[in-house]
């Protein structure tokens, strides 16, 4: 299927290595012209070189003047944006929430909500010019139930979702649809860090807790970064061009908690 993202402009954040590495290069493959921004310097160094095609910038998302800067750079390379991919994102402590320290939810919040709202602020005016536009915020399975011991992280994501209510609502009437994608337990290195450390909490290895966290998916599965990449290009393209104010869910169905395998 043909999605018609030829020639679209893209920004995808935290785009230099794991679920945003995967999506820019779907978008890429599509055709799209695409820039991606991140914080570690080695992924981006990589995707230079094994991605020449893709424009990547240094810039933390949570720091007002680097996305300001960025956006100036987009503007100069591309004249422009056409779809907002909102994927930077931290896991924050796994801790009870007692044992959280200022720092920790306070980076937690500043990187997975408000760099949200630095770059979507910034691309508004550049979708207001051209008179429409692309958003797709990513949330996270832990913004639709309660994740224990990950109050900072669930917290944000929740608030991602609803962050992504309103401005489907204001910006409707500028032809700007903006949906959230919620991944469940994502078969890559941030997905397995995070199980690794609630493992550890648990007094248990990975390969001993897993099962434990695959009982309350109904599909008994993880999920690969190329299904959460599938989504964003559909979400972006005209295929869905009246698909706005919702948050979809790539998971395998994570239910409330089924009842546990273990006290």
């Amino acid at each position: 299927m043909d999605l018609g993202l030829k020639g679209r402009r893209v920004l995808v954040t935290a785009g230099a290595g794991g679920i945003g590495r995967v999506i820019a290069e779907r978008f890429l493959a599509e055709g799209a012209r695409v820039a991606v921004c991140d914080v570690d310097d080695a992924a981006l160094a990589r995707c230079g070189t094994d991605a020449p095609a893709i424009l990547a910038v240094r810039a933390d998302v949570a720091e007002s003047a680097e996305v300001s800067a960025l956006f100036a750079t987009l503007e100069q390379a591309f004249g422009g944006l056409d779809v907002l991919v909102n994927n930077a994102g931290i896991s924050g402590p796994t801790k009870r929430v007692e044992d959280i320290t200022d720092e920790e939810w306070n980076r937690t919040v500043a990187v997975n909500l408000t760099g949200h709202f630095y770059a979507v602020r910034a691309a508004v005016p550049m979708f207001r010019r051209q008179g429409g536009g692309a958003i797709i915020n990513m949330s996270s399975v832990a913004g639709r139930m309660g994740m224990p011991m990950r109050s900072p992280y669930s917290a944000t994501k929740y608030a991602v979702r609803g962050f992504t209510d309103v401005l489907a609502v204001e910006l409707g009437e500028i032809n700007v649809r903006v949906n959230a994608i919620l991944p469940g337990l994502v078969n890559g290195p941030r997905g397995r860090r995070v199980m690794e450390e609630q493992a550890k909490a648990h007094g248990m290895t990975f390969e001993a807790y897993l099962p434990f966290v695959l009982h309350n998916i109904s599909m008994h599965t993880m999920i690969e970064m190329d299904e959460i990449a599938a989504l964003a290009v559909f979400l972006a393209s005209d295929q869905a061009i009246h698909i706005t104010g919702q948050s979809v869910g790539v998971c395998g169905n994570f239910e409330t908690y089924r009842g546990p395998m273990m006290s």
